[in-house]
């Protein structure tokens, strides 16, 4: 029996193991099949291209204006990230030093975008932006991608936070440090490694909201990604490479935010804190 069990557990750990790397083995390719074809001359029925070329690149960046789509991405990302910021840290740390009741609920008020379909609040939410007049603006992008993005920076600071002695504030208190003064050189320097973890993936996630963005972006608002898709699915003939082309200019730039914010932050540890406060 004991034998039995030991085997079913073998095959179970190698079919596991099987298909993670399949999984793996699929995704790669398929990232792979893009890039050889943004440098492709022409690619059919074999398994390397005829010839290659960067030319794709530079027509993928003047057919769809991929200069101002960049510059008006990053004009949405960094304010986001900076109004984000401000009131998330801000929030964290009333939430991580006060105790009041109903706290539960509130923690849990703000977890609710980051634990449902963005698209859940995404409709209505845009909704009432276009009747204020905000559908299709600027600040109207800015607004719809704060909602999920405040809770995440409350997520991501209140550890980083309660790790931090209360009696250390107190200290500089009776020396007659100030608000300000206390911010600046007390809690500054040792938060500053958690608000860097928290913006760099705030502006990965911003990046990368398809969603949300779309529902409320006009021509002139689009992100790399909304700008993407109008690519792939609008009216009219492209050539796949250019497609391609603007795919990994998208993959590239989210890549290289990913990668430096993973260097501040461990993921697991933020899903363990989800998980956490959610139970709470």
């Amino acid at each position: 029996m004991i034998r039995d069990q030991g085997l079913t557990s073998k095959i179970w750990r190698f079919a596991i193991w099987t298909l993670a790397v399949l999984f793996v083995l699929n995704l790669l390719a398929v990232i792979a099949a893009v890039i050889v074809n943004s440098f492709a001359t022409r690619w059919l029925g074999t398994w390397l291209p005829a010839g290659w070329t960067t030319r794709w690149y530079f027509s993928a960046w003047k057919e769809f204006q991929l200069s101002s789509v960049v510059l008006v991405t990053f004009e949405i990302v960094f304010t986001v990230v900076i109004i984000s910021g401000i009131l998330g840290v801000t929030t964290a740390y009333a939430l991580a030093r006060r105790n009041f009741p109903g706290k539960g609920l509130v923690v849990l008020l703000f977890l609710l975008p980051l634990l449902i379909p963005p698209l859940t609040y995404g409709i209505p939410l845009a909704t009432v932006l276009y009747r204020l007049g905000l559908g299709g603006t600027f600040w109207g992008v800015v607004l719809i991608n704060i909602v999920p993005s405040l809770p995440f920076v409350v997520l991501v600071m209140i550890p980083f936070i309660e790790q931090i002695d209360p009696r250390i504030e107190a200290a500089a208190r009776v020396f007659g440090a100030g608000t300000t003064s206390l911010f600046l050189r007390i809690l500054l320097p040792l938060l500053l490694p958690g608000m860097l973890a928290a913006l760099l993936l705030v502006l990965v996630r911003t990046i990368a909201m398809f969603e949300l963005t779309f529902l409320i972006a006009g021509p002139t608002t689009q992100t790399l990604v909304v700008s993407l898709y109008y690519a792939v699915f609008a009216s009219g003939v492209r050539a796949g490479q250019s497609i391609d082309a603007m795919a990994v200019v998208y993959m590239v730039t989210t890549l290289f935010w990913l990668v430096l914010a993973l260097q501040f932050v461990n993921p697991t540890q933020i899903v363990a804190r989800a998980k956490q406060q959610s139970a709470h």
